[in-house]
């Protein structure tokens, strides 16, 4: 076996592991780049797809990290592990190896309250390994709703943000809210707060779904990555339009 037969055999172990067929070149595809759920998932068999990824692209994201996965990460990658432990979400990294910017991708992400910034900071971490600017705003919600306007304010004048997302548990109020003030898209992603009845996130999803105001789109409760991947198509596509209407500016 020659030295390119060897190479084309270490790829197709890599996209073909004994019980996963992780998609290796996801992000290069389509921006987003693959997160591993890693919640229900044996630390042994989520260290051997975390290592497939490092192999070939240089950095491993892992969502959902149990402690005995967290434990075994560390003692495997030491310094090259980032742990973010509000949303459990690890990221594994090459020396040297960082996200590309996308040059102008910007994306606000706003929460109802405090309890919510887990799920907030999930979709936050996945929009910059994306590449994108992000711009948080925590602890806005209808409660005291005075609280809103000068965030908002930022995002839209001074961020200048394509997309928002907004995290909110409880009544779920707050996307509607946001929705009805800005001229960019909101992503409505409920989350799991709250008490009694409707309190796993029943009510806030039920809320964002019914809303009256236009221009929201809902993801599935407490799901940080997916808010993060329709945000982050969302802004890419807008920076690439900017560059491509400034360069036919151009003299």
């Amino acid at each position: 076996m020659n030295a390119s037969d060897s190479s084309s055999a270490a790829i197709r172990h890599l996209n073909h592991l004994e019980a996963a067929v992780p998609d290796l070149d996801r992000q290069d595809r389509v921006v987003m780049p693959e997160v591993i759920l890693a919640e229900t998932k044996a630390p042994a068999r989520a260290l051997e797809i975390a290592q497939a990824f490092l192999t070939r692209t240089g950095r491993a994201i892992l969502s959902r990290v149990p402690e005995p996965l967290h434990e075994a990460l560390l003692a495997q990658y030491g310094d090259q592990l980032e742990w973010h432990p509000a949303s459990r979400l690890a990221i594994v990294r090459a020396p040297g190896q960082a996200p590309t910017p996308t040059n102008g991708a910007r994306v606000g992400v706003i929460t109802a309250g405090t309890s919510d910034q887990p799920v907030a900071e999930e979709a936050a971490l996945i929009l910059r390994e994306m590449g994108c600017d992000v711009t948080t705003a925590y602890d806005v919600g209808v409660a005291g709703l005075h609280r809103l306007f000068g965030p908002l304010r930022h995002l839209l004048h001074e961020a200048q943000v394509d997309v928002i997302i907004v995290a909110a548990g409880m009544d779920g109020a707050l996307p509607s809210v946001v929705s009805g003030l800005v001229d960019v898209p909101v992503i409505g992603l409920p989350t799991s707060v709250g008490y009694g009845l409707g309190g796993r996130g029943e009510a806030a999803i039920m809320t964002m779904l019914q809303s009256c105001a236009p221009g929201i789109s809902v993801v599935n409760i407490d799901n940080g990555v997916g808010a993060a991947a329709v945000a982050g198509l969302i802004a890419v596509r807008c920076a690439r339009a900017r560059q491509q209407a400034e360069s036919e500016a151009a003299p």
